[in-house]
């Protein structure tokens, strides 16, 4: 059983360095994409008489699935001529440039450390996707200085105001603080779990240190959750 274990984090953490699988453009009538589309018209729920402009999604513990979840809701999200900004907050192990082929010369650090920039000069967008992508940018030695910084929070309001949804992938809460930080400064969270893989102490971990910040936790993914009968619910095969 140990040896399972090593053998499959060592498949999720080879994926992850190739990026998080976009099963939602690729195999759009798959199951795993329809319970995606089940997972936005739960937030547009959520939204019905809140301002629902930003969210973080996060995990307990690295290779949960939550850059996979992030990437697929954003794409999904942005099929309903939304306009949507997915936001590579992860300073430690950024996925997102992976993901969708990003050149990330230039990113949110960028932005936090350079003065008289733009964000419109940095942001990326996808026209076949529709999509807009702000990249992590170089990584940096102070990352949770640069997340709680307060240029990090200007920012994150200017993005509010320009997009219909801003959605950041963010590192592990249990991992560091930044996770913590920023749904603080969002207005709800999406706490990723991968089914027999994450542990039911780092997951009420994770939950009490978001509220320990009076986060807005919206809702939970399960990840790799088998399927139940011919109800067609599959499962999230994902790498973090």
């Amino acid at each position: 059983m140990v040896k399972f274990f090593k053998d499959k984090n060592r498949d999720l953490k080879k994926n992850q360095r190739l990026g998080a699988p976009l099963i939602t453009y690729y195999e759009p009538e798959s199951v795993n994409s329809e319970q995606y589309r089940n997972l936005r018209t739960y937030l547009e729920f959520t939204q019905m008489g809140h301002d629902l402009k930003s969210i973080a999604i996060t995990s307990s513990v690295p290779l949960e699935g939550k850059s996979t979840t992030s990437a697929n809701l954003a794409y999904t999200m942005g099929q309903t001529g939304l306009n949507i900004l997915i936001v590579d907050a992860d300073l430690r192990k950024p996925t997102l440039h992976r993901t969708f082929k990003l050149n990330n010369e230039q990113g949110l650090t960028t932005l936090l450390t350079k003065q008289g920039l733009k964000f419109n000069e940095v942001v990326q967008r996808s026209t076949d996707l529709d999509l807009y992508f702000l990249p992590s940018g170089p990584k940096l030695p102070n990352p949770a200085e640069l997340i709680r910084s307060p240029q990090m929070l200007v920012l994150m309001e200017e993005l509010k105001n320009n997009f219909d949804l801003v959605i950041y992938d963010t590192p592990p809460v249990n991992s560091v603080t930044d996770a913590q930080i920023l749904s603080t400064r969002v207005d709800g969270v999406i706490l990723v779990v991968r089914q027999n893989f994450s542990r039911k102490d780092d997951v009420y971990k994770a939950k009490i240190a978001l509220e320990k910040v009076n986060a807005n936790v919206i809702g939970s993914v399960l990840n790799n959750a088998p399927i139940e009968g011919n109800e067609g619910y599959g499962y999230y095969e994902t790498e973090d």
